[in-house]
């Protein structure tokens, strides 16, 4: 075996899975680089796979679906009952009939339906939508002086708005919020992903008997005329795509701006730190798994039919080769939102999301800055997000009024709500599924909704 050779016969594959890469996965990105374009990793025990880590053999991987593929059913070793069936990697790489794991015509008529059902949206539409969200999370903490922004703030907020966006009752709601928390989260996300399906089946028939403005009424009734469970595994994919980035973008974005923080206040502005992110911390590090259709050279790194092949985002965006060709700090040369026929439909309204968040966080809270080093802080073990375990925060505490009274601004919209809830108690730093509901426990969701009857 050369261990000196990533690519050579027999190399031991990096490993993507342990503390070490979550702690620095830069060394894992430049070691591979500096033997080829791509190397051997292992995701997951027993999941091995070919890493792309040069800019120009991503894209040529991701612009190419006549050679690599997005069908998860080629995959040999899982086909052959060698991947694990309860591996934490597979319900991101098998096979789902949506558009992110189709190719071809089935593809084209799927993201046909998502993206202009995603186009229905507005940025005024999306601010009006976060805002009371931000506000009402906000007030959970805002009195205690601290928080960890992360788990109180970041990672919950994204999976109310998906509520929201997809028309969720307040029952439906909390289960998904539920069901999100714990699959992102690693308890039980087999059972988990099976109680989305089913939520997302429920919602799809109320959505047939009666439809409203959101995008689960726009996919039932567009044109493309998806089945029941196409339309189930769209949601289930527009979760994914939605709220592990989201959340991740608004992270690592807050902790760049009170890195560089003072007295008064953060010295970029929020746009600049959302592209600062994209380019040298994307949320979404490494993905978009593809199938080559048989043997291709990479470079020479040979990438073998049917197996992984997936581009690390934050490796083809550090290639020293866009320094040299001048273009290290373009925004059209980073490939966050990946490229190609399956590239992020919804990049212009996460960007608004995560700016409307973090504009929300920073006024109400003038003076937040971090609480410790930003060498106490931990990333979260993965191979494919770039994800803080927590950010903790201190501020000045703030009494809890602005869901009161930043958005009952007319006699007719006061008189039409009820009054405001006692806050509710700020979730655990484990308890994403305080976002849920237990039997006889009203949920974030179903809270959030009797104060905002929107």
């Amino acid at each position: 075996m050369d261990v000196h050779n990533p690519n050579a016969a027999g190399a031991a594959r990096c490993p993507m899975h342990d503390e070490a890469f979550a702690a620095a996965p830069e060394k894992v990105y430049d070691y591979l680089r500096a033997h080829g374009p791509a190397g051997p990793v292992e995701l997951a025990p027993g999941v091995d796979a070919t890493l792309v880590v040069e800019h120009e053999t991503a894209r040529r991987v991701l612009q190419n679906p006549g050679v690599f593929a997005r069908d998860g059913r080629r995959w040999t070793m899982l086909a052959e009952g060698r991947i694990p069936l309860d591996s934490p990697v597979l319900p991101m790489m098998a096979y789902r009939p949506n558009c992110l794991f189709t190719d071809g015509a089935q593809h084209l008529r799927l993201r046909k339906a998502v993206t202009e059902s995603l186009d229905k949206l507005n940025v005024t539409r999306i601010r009006r939508d976060v805002e009371p969200i931000a506000a009402y999370l906000i007030d959970q903490f805002s009195e205690l002086g601290r928080a960890d922004v992360i788990n109180h703030y970041a990672k919950l907020l994204p999976m109310l708005l998906i509520n929201k966006l997809f028309g969720c009752p307040a029952a439906i709601g909390d289960r998904v919020t539920t069901a999100m928390a714990d699959m992102f989260d690693g308890r039980d996300a087999q059972r988990a992903s099976e109680e989305l399906s089913d939520c997302f089946l429920e919602l799809v028939s109320l959505k047939r008997r009666s439809p409203a403005e959101d995008i689960t009424s726009w996919l039932v009734q567009h044109p493309a005329g998806l089945s029941d469970e196409e339309l189930k595994d769209q949601l289930v994919m527009l979760i994914g795509a939605s709220v592990e980035p989201e959340r991740n973008l608004i992270g690592n974005s807050l902790l760049l701006l009170l890195e560089r923080g003072g007295d008064d206040g953060p010295s970029m502005q929020i746009e600049d730190a959302l592209d600062h992110v994209l380019l040298n911390n994307p949320p979404i590090a490494n993905y978009a798994t593809h199938f080559p259709l048989q043997d291709v050279d990479l470079g020479g790194v040979l990438a073998r039919a049917n197996t992984p092949v997936v581009i690390s985002f934050a490796g083809a965006n550090s290639d020293p080769s866009l320094t040299e060709a001048g273009q290290a700090h373009s925004r059209s040369a980073h490939l966050a939102w990946g490229a190609g026929p399956h590239a992020c439909p919804a990049k212009s309204l996460a960007q608004v999301i995560a700016v409307t968040a973090i504009e929300q966080l920073l006024n109400a809270l003038p003076d937040i800055t971090l609480s410790g080093s930003t060498a106490e802080l931990q990333w979260r073990p993965g191979p494919f997000h770039r994800a803080l375990v927590a950010l903790p925060v201190e501020f000045s505490p703030t009494p809890a009024t602005r869901t009161a009274s930043a958005y009952r601004t007319t006699p007719a919209r006061a008189a039409a709500q009820p009054t405001p809830l006692a806050p509710v108690p700020a979730p655990t730093a484990t308890a994403g599924s305080a976002g849920g509901a237990g039997k006889g426990k009203k949920g974030f969701w179903s809270s959030f909704l009797e104060i905002f009857r929107v």
